[in-house]
């Protein structure tokens, strides 16, 4: 099968980047398809969403002016149940980049035995710049705008970048006062007393540091003895730079929007958490600071890009200097980045597995919710353990059995499922 041009180029760097990111789903999609020699409309119906809405938003800010704001929703397959991803407030979001993510989704549904598929939102803003209460006016008309295609078995939103609880918050008060009754299964990563699930803040980064346990057993290391690199100190990368810090693993180095900080015996981490802001940026209190590029290159046993995506690429994936890779962000490796970490030996634990513990978690969080019964915070983390666990394994022992890369094999753990659903419905042969 020849995996056909995605999309057209964009002008602006960031909009490289997604087209990049959608090109690398597209690519690596069209692999596992042919691994599995299934036939090409499996291809062609996964390559892209089935529904990408595109609204304009106005928004009246604090100064009195209205603000037209770009946003969108991909759903990118239904087969296996009601769509779920998450929402980003972010400068750089593009429809691309969002058409890419909820095809992600789809894929960590599928490794992960979830009954969803993968859908994903976006609006062009930068809430950095933006107050609580232009903040509430957009939360609140977004969902305005996309309450059509919205709903608790439907399409189920979720805190992303730059996004938060209260954001959730916000927009499941919205969908209530549109539907005319609660809905808290509507939206998850919801504050606990709206119906949210413990550990659900912290899930992504609690299922990235069990797969770092998983990948230390396998590669038979000590998870105390690992150098550790965290690029990226939002949410995600904090939580895991503080497990791994717990375990006395030595984490290196960190990195914020401004820059990176590194150390060869090790940075506190509780003083970091302490001092950063809330949006994760603290290198700023430090006089010899890094560029984000460089502490990707600095030496250590596992590198974690937990920022953007695109970060390696065909031209730094040479001078990385570690063993293994394991994703937190989504896509933060371009194609050709990949394939000269593949050449070089570098094991990656790709995106679709390893930041999996969140959208597993809301999953919790939605059965909670349509049950009325609340979890308590260590039986959720034990089946969050015993689901990243699972998917692990599939995807490890499928690697091993058709001698492949773990990305590839997990693409193709997730396409079996995809595909059968799809099938069972009718809508392939």
């Amino acid at each position: 099968m020849v995996v056909k041009e995605a999309v057209a180029v964009q002008k602006s760097a960031k909009q490289n980047v997604s087209v990049s990111e959608l090109e690398a789903f597209q690519s690596v999609l069209g692999e596992a398809v042919e691994r599995l020699h299934y036939p090409e409309t499996v291809y062609e119906l996964l390559k892209e969403p089935m529904r990408v809405l595109e609204v304009n938003i106005p928004v009246k800010m604090d100064d009195g002016t209205t603000k037209i704001f770009k946003g969108y929703r991909a759903q990118h397959n239904d087969a296996m149940g009601p769509t779920k991803g998450g929402i980003r407030f972010h400068p750089d979001v593009t429809a691309d980049e969002v058409s890419a993510l909820s095809g992600w989704m789809s894929l960590k549904c599928g490794i992960t035995d979830l009954p969803y598929g993968g859908g994903k939102g976006g609006v062009i803003c930068d809430p950095r710049t933006m107050s609580m209460r232009e903040l509430e006016r957009l939360s609140r008309a977004y969902v305005r705008a996309v309450s059509q295609i919205v709903g608790p078995s439907k399409d189920i939103p979720a805190p992303d970048m730059y996004t938060n609880a209260q954001i959730m918050a916000w927009m499941l008060d919205e969908y209530d006062h549109i539907r005319e009754f609660d809905s808290p299964g509507f939206i998850t990563g919801k504050p606990l007393a709206l119906g949210g699930s413990k550990g659900r803040e912290t899930a992504t980064s609690r299922g990235l540091f069990y797969i770092l346990q998983f990948i230390a057993e396998k590669k038979q290391m000590k998870l105390e003895e690992m150098r550790v690199i965290v690029q990226g100190f939002g949410n995600v990368g904090s939580y895991l730079a503080k497990y791994l810090y717990e375990a006395e693993a030595k984490v290196v180095g960190i990195a914020d929007v401004m820059g990176g900080v590194y150390d060869e015996n090790g940075l506190d981490i509780p003083y970091l958490m302490e001092k950063r802001d809330s949006f994760g940026a603290v290198t700023h209190l430090f006089e010899n600071t890094i560029t984000n590029q460089e502490l990707l290159e600095k030496e250590c046993d596992v590198l974690i890009p937990a920022a953007l995506g695109g970060q390696i690429t065909e031209e730094n994936a040479p001078r990385l200097n570690c063993s293994i890779v394991v994703e937190a962000a989504n896509g933060p490796t371009t194609t050709g980045g990949g394939k000269i970490l593949k050449e070089r030996g570098i094991t990656v634990v790709p995106d679709v597995l390893a930041n999996s513990g969140g959208v597993i978690v809301s999953y919790f969080e939605w059965v909670q919710n349509n049950q009325g019964y609340y979890w308590e915070e260590d039986l959720v983390d034990e089946r969050l353990k015993a689901k990243m666990e699972a998917s692990f394994q599939k995807v490890y022992q499928t690697a091993e059995a058709y001698k492949t890369d773990m990305r590839t094999a997990a693409y193709m753990v997730a396409v079996r499922r995809l595909a059968e659903a799809c099938r069972l419905r009718g809508w392939i042969d």
